[in-house]
Parts: structure tokens; sequence; C-alpha cells
């Protein structure tokens, strides 16, 4: 199966009985990325980890916070 890479538009030959072959055809959610974006992304990632100041989702707002 062929899948383009969805950051840098390179083209990959994958296995079509490999999982995320039947991801990226049942799920048309799933997108695909190539073995140097996926690790660049997952650098950069562990890099603002580190920093400390890294928060996945915002914080909800406290009733006392608006007076």
């Amino acid at each position: 199966m062929q899948v383009k890479c969805s950051l840098c538009d390179q083209i990959d030959v994958i296995d079509d009985n490999a999982t995320k072959a039947k991801r990226l055809r049942n799920r048309r959610i799933y997108m695909y990325l190539c073995k140097s974006c996926y690790d660049r992304i997952e650098y950069k990632t562990t890099q603002r980890h580190e920093t400390g100041n890294f928060r996945l989702y915002r914080e909800k707002k406290k009733p006392d916070d608006f007076f």
C-alpha cells in the first residue's frame, strides 16, 4: 500500500496487512507520518515536556477566578 506523509508529502510503501495500513484503510481520520517526521515531532515534544511548562490541556477556570 502506498501512503503519503501528511507533513512532508513523502510517499512510502507499507505492507497491506500491517496494522497501520488497516487503520488507514478503515478509519479515515488516521493520518500517516513518515519516520523522520514522527521522530522530529517526538523529539520536540519531549523537549517541551522537560521544560516543565508544557500542559497538554488547559486547566478549567474555577468560579472564584471570575470575581
